[in-house]
C-alpha cells in the first residue's frame, strides 16, 4: 500500500534537501528492505512470537518474516492500537527529533523532517500491512504469561496460541497515562486534563497551567500554544535538560562512545548553555548534572515561547490546588526538590497533568529473567536475559539515551535474535552473557548513573560490533545482522556445521534457548 510521501520525489531544483533526503529513503529501501513474502509462501525457518503492535513490535516483525521467520503478534488491543503510544497521544503531537533520526524499518519514507502523528501511524500501519502482519496479529490478547514446555518451546499464556522458539516483547516504555492525585485538587474549580487527552478541548483565552517538565510538557506548551492561551505556565519540579531541534546536533551528541559523562563533557553542556539557553541559563540544569544522565528534551521552540513570554517555566514543587490555581513552593536554581523557597499562587483556568505514562511491566516473562543482579536493564546487551537468549525485550528495558529509534538498531536486535534461533554456535551461554554485563558496568564504573540506565547511540553499536566480534562463529552472519543481507551464504556453512555439532556439543539441549556457543 503506497503512501502519498512514497509516490514521487520533490523537485530538485525547488527543494534540493528534501530530494536528497527522498533519494536516499529510496535508495535504503530498495537495498536494505527485505522482501515481503508472498502470501502463499511456507515459511520454513523458526516461529517468533512479538509482544506488542506498536512501533518495534510491528518493525522487528517485518524484519522476522522478511527473512523467512513465521511470526505472531499479540496486541492486548484492537486493531486501532496498531502504531503504540502514537496511537494513544493528540491530534497535535508530532516528532520532536528529525524524521532522519526515526526511521524505525528501512522502507519507512517521510515527506518532511517532522512528521505529526497522523503521519507516523501512517506509516507504522502501511508497514505493517506491506508485511502481511495484518493476518499474523491476535488482537485483545493481553500477554499474562510466557513460559515454556518440556522441549523449551515457548507458549503465550497457553497451548492453543502456539509453539514459539523465539519471543520478541516490545511493550514499550509508555502504558496507561500517569494522573497522580494531589492535594486538594477537587477544590480547582477550572479543567483537569492528562497532557494525552488534549484533542478536542479547547485552551483559547485561557490562562494554562502545565504540571511536568518533561516531553509531555513540551507536547501540551505546544497545544496551549496553538489554542491562543492567555498565559501559559509550566510547573516543573526538577531540571532536565533541553536540545536543540537540529538533527546535525542531535546525532553529535548521540557520538558519545562511553555512553557516561566524561572529563569532554562540559564542552557540550558550556556550548548549549552559551549558545542554546543564552539569557535563559537560569533555566538549564545545574553543574553536576550532565546532559548524558538522562534523555533530554529536543525542541527549540519553546525558548521562543519562553524569551517572547509567550509561557513562563518556574522550577518549583507543588504544595496544593486552589479553587482559581496551584499553589507551588518556587525554587532557585540548583535547590533540590523540596528544598526551600518562595511560596506563591499560579493562577489559572486549565491544568494539564504533563506527568507521563505508567512503565509497562515485563513480568509475564519467567521470573528466571529477572534474577538479581542479572534483571532488566541489566542484560546482555540489555534485552536479552542472560538465561534465555531466545528472548529479546527491544525498547522496553531501557531507562534514557541519545539516539534515534532508526532502522539500524530495531533491525540489528530482531537480526541477533533470529542469528541465535538458527546458529546454535552463535548462541551465547548463560556464565558469557553475565561476564558481558560486568565487563560493561566496570567500563561505566565512573558513571553517575547505573551502567545499562543510560548510553548513547554509538555506544550501542558498539555493544553489536563486539556482540560480532568477539565470537568467531558470529563472523559469517555480521552483513546479515548490521544490514540484514546474504543470511543464504551464512545458512549454507550453519549446515555444514551441523555435520561436527554432535561432536562439539555431545548431550547438549538442542533447544533455541540454550546457549551453546562462546
Amino acid at each position: 500500500m503506497a503512501s502519498q510521501s512514497r509516490s514521487r520525489l520533490p523537485n530538485p531544483i525547488l527543494h534540493p534537501f528534501l530530494f536528497i533526503y527522498q533519494l536516499m529513503q529510496w535508495l535504503i529501501d530498495k537495498i536494505l528492505s527485505p522482501k515481503p513474502p508472498n502470501p502463499n509462501t511456507r515459511l520454513t525457518r523458526p516461529k517468533v512470537a512479538v509482544i506488542g503492535g506498536g512501533i518495534t513490535g510491528v518493525t522487528s516483525a517485518a524484519h522476522c518474516i522478511g527473512h523467512g521467520f513465521d511470526v505472531t503478534i499479540f496486541e492486548a488491543g484492537t486493531e486501532d492500537n496498531i502504531g503504540g503510544i502514537w496511537t494513544k497521544v493528540n491530534n497535535t503531537s508530532g516528532l520532536q527529533i528529525h524524521s532522519l533520526m526515526y526511521r524505525f524499518h528501512p522502507s519507512v519514507s517521510w515527506s518532511e523532517g517532522y512528521p505529526n502523528r497522523q503521519q507516523i501511524v501512517s506509516q507504522v500501519r502501511q508497514l505493517w500491512k506491506r508485511y502481511g502482519l495484518d493476518a499474523r496479529t491476535k488482537f485483545n490478547t493481553k500477554v499474562d504469561k510466557v513460559y515454556q514446555d518440556d522441549r523449551g518451546r515457548w507458549l503465550i499464556d497457553d497451548p492453543s496460541n502456539g509453539h514459539f522458539d523465539g519471543v520478541i516483547a516490545a511493550i514499550g516504555t509508555c502504558g496507561a497515562p500517569k494522573l497522580p492525585t494531589m492535594p486538594a485538587m477537587d477544590a480547582f474549580n477550572g479543567q483537569i486534563y492528562h497532557s494525552s487527552d488534549l484533542t478536542g478541548k479547547t485552551a483559547q483565552n485561557k490562562r494554562v497551567i502545565i504540571i511536568g517538565g518533561g516531553a509531555s510538557a513540551v507536547e501540551a506548551l505546544e497545544f496551549a500554544s496553538a489554542q491562543n492561551a492567555t498565559k501559559i505556565t509550566i510547573l516543573a519540579r526538577s531540571d532536565k535538560w533541553i536540545i536543540p531541534r537540529n538533527a546535525l546536533w542531535d546525532m553529535l551528541l548521540a557520538l558519545n562512545i562511553f555512553g557516561q559523562e566524561t572529563l569532554l563533557s562540559w564542552i557540550p553542556e558550556l556550548l548549549l548553555r552559551k549558545l542554546f539557553y543564552r539569557d535563559l541559563e537560569e533555566l538549564a540544569p545545574p553543574a553536576g548534572k550532565g546532559i548524558f544522565t538522562e534523555t533530554p528534551m529536543v525542541n527549540s521552540d519553546v525558548m521562543t515561547k519562553l524569551r517572547s513570554g509567550a509561557a513562563e517555566w518556574l522550577r518549583c514543587d507543588i504544595e496544593k490546588f486552589t479553587a482559581d490555581g496551584v499553589m507551588v513552593n518556587k525554587r532557585a536554581r540548583g535547590v533540590q526538590p523540596g528544598g526551600t523557597g518562595e511560596k506563591m499562587l499560579v493562577k489559572g483556568d486549565v491544568v494539564i497533568m504533563a506527568t507521563g505514562y505508567e512503565r509497562p511491566a515485563l513480568s509475564f516473562l519467567p521470573a528466571s529473567c529477572n534474577e538479581k543482579p542479572y534483571a532488566a536493564p541489566n542484560w546482555y546487551l540489555q534485552t536479552f536475559p542472560p538465561k534465555h537468549p531466545s528472548i529479546s525485550c527491544i525498547n522496553c528495558t531501557y531507562m534514557s539515551a541519545i539516539g534515534t529509534v532508526g532502522n539500524w538498531h530495531i533491525g540489528i536486535y530482531t537480526r541477533i535474535l533470529l542469528m541465535f534461533l538458527v546458529d546454535p554456535l552463535t548462541r551465547p551461554r548463560p556464565f558469557w552473557m553475565e561476564r558481558w554485563i560486568d565487563m560493561t558496568r566496570l567500563l561505566k564504573a565512573a558513571s553517575p548513573v547505573g551502567p545499562f540506565e543510560f548510553f548513547t547511540y554509538l555506544e550501542l553499536i558498539w555493544w553489536f560490533a563486539f556482540c560480532v566480534a568477539i565470537n568467531p562463529f558470529r563472523w559469517k552472519w555480521a552483513l546479515f545482522v548490521f544490514f540484514g543481507i546474504g543470511s543464504v551464504l551464512p545458512m549454507h556453512v550453519v549446515e555444514a556445521e551441523n555435520k561436527m555439532r554432535n561432536g562439539l556439543c555431545a548431550g547438549e539441549d538442542e533447544s533455541a534457548d540454550v546457549g551453546i556457543g562462546f
